[in-house]
């Protein structure tokens, strides 16, 4: 087991703040785990919407719920979407003295209805699997091939883990998503996530998959959606400078877990990473993860034109901005792209971010980053 005491506390400083807390993430990323630090699985506070009994004990939820005191979870919550209205006259009463954590795999629908239902009364936290500053910068190979969900990361050995990933990939596309309402085959997604893995790190054209598979542009958006409502893929959006120059105005595509990503790939070992053609777009997306997990930004967006100019990432934090370059290199340089994105966008900084171990200046306000930096939360502690 990996501690996670950071979670933990924001979890706890959650609950202290806001009647109901929902804690969504992708399936099997340790939602469960946490939340059985907080509550015993075999609490009468504990419901388990997997679980028939549970499901049975909130055949009436006013009742089953009413009268319960002290914190409350409901795991799975987005098989049950109508106990939403409940938890709001639940904590609206002045007599109520619970407080619910409800966990949640779907970020779309159940997000939209939470905080319609919830609104002013719900604090939303996103968990991801195992991040880098979670198990430290000495694993970091590991954790690149492996990704970050937990049972792929512990797995014994490498073929231990790539089958899980592929049971994952598997029970997400044939039982999560029909059971959350999906009707469209699991077969015609499977395609097209392994067709989006190639499109990693790319901007989103509709067209080229819409082609490859026979199918509308807006079929293969909507199948995008899906997966990015799942949190599986990450859309990243654009950032429009005020500028003459034509500017990007696709999102970006990363599929969110590089172990996922080396899955439907084909990638199986530190070797096979390290001669893909996609090792690059691969270190893009996995320092991407990092660095929105690390920062917490109030904002996040890439930039590019169409003239070639373009950032990883520009990252609005307390009013400022920063730019961040994912470079998989030992001698990080000065680029045209860097030089330009500092002068039209007036970032306070750029950081290139590389898997080497020291820092240092590349030039005034561009500094090249280690990654563990990063995830010692120290980005951006050379801009002035």
């Amino acid at each position: 087991m990996i501690d996670r005491p950071a979670w933990l506390e924001k979890i706890r400083t959650a609950l202290t703040r806001s009647p109901v807390v929902t804690l969504v993430g992708p399936r099997q990323c340790g939602k469960t785990t946490l939340a059985r630090e907080f509550l015993p699985e075999e609490s009468a506070n504990y419901f388990d919407l997997e679980d028939p009994v549970s499901l049975a004990r909130l055949e009436e939820p006013m009742t089953a719920l009413g009268s319960l005191r002290g914190l409350v979870v409901i795991d799975e919550v987005q098989r049950r979407p109508d106990l939403f209205p409940v938890l709001r006259v639940l904590v609206d009463r002045k007599r109520y003295q619970g407080r619910f954590l409800i966990l949640g795999s779907a970020s779309g629908d159940l997000l939209r209805q939470s905080s319609e239902t919830l609104a002013g009364r719900m604090e939303t936290l996103t968990l991801r699997g195992f991040s880098l500053a979670e198990l430290g910068y000495t694993v970091m190979e590991r954790h690149w091939l492996r990704g970050g969900f937990p049972l792929s990361y512990l797995a014994t050995s490498e073929t231990d883990s790539a089958v899980w990933r592929k049971g994952f990939i598997q029970t997400l596309l044939e039982r999560d998503l029909p059971q959350w309402g999906v009707r469209t085959p699991a077969s015609a997604l499977w395609r097209f996530w392994t067709m989006l893995a190639h499109y990693h790190g790319q901007t989103w054209n509709a067209a080229e998959p819409a082609r490859a598979m026979g199918l509308s542009e807006s079929t293969t958006r909507r199948y995008l959606d899906l997966l990015s409502d799942a949190f599986m893929v990450r859309q990243l959006q654009p950032w429009h400078a005020n500028l003459r120059k034509r500017q990007v105005k696709s999102p970006k595509i990363y599929i969110r877990d590089s172990g996922l990503l080396h899955q439907l790939l084909g990638i199986g070992s530190d070797r096979a990473l390290f001669t893909h053609p996609k090792i690059g777009a691969s270190w893009e997306g996995y320092v991407v993860e990092e660095v929105l997990d690390a920062v917490c930004p109030d904002e996040a967006y890439f930039w590019a034109t169409h003239q070639g100019a373009e950032i990883d990432l520009v990252i609005r934090k307390d009013g400022r901005m920063f730019g961040v370059e994912c470079k998989r290199t030992d001698t990080p340089v000065l680029t045209p792209s860097i030089r330009i994105a500092l002068d039209d966008l007036k970032l306070d900084g750029i950081a290139v971010v590389y898997p080497g171990s020291k820092r240092f200046p590349i030039a005034p306000n561009v500094e090249a980053v280690p990654l563990c930096d990063v995830a010692g939360g120290a980005l951006f502690d050379g801009v002035k």
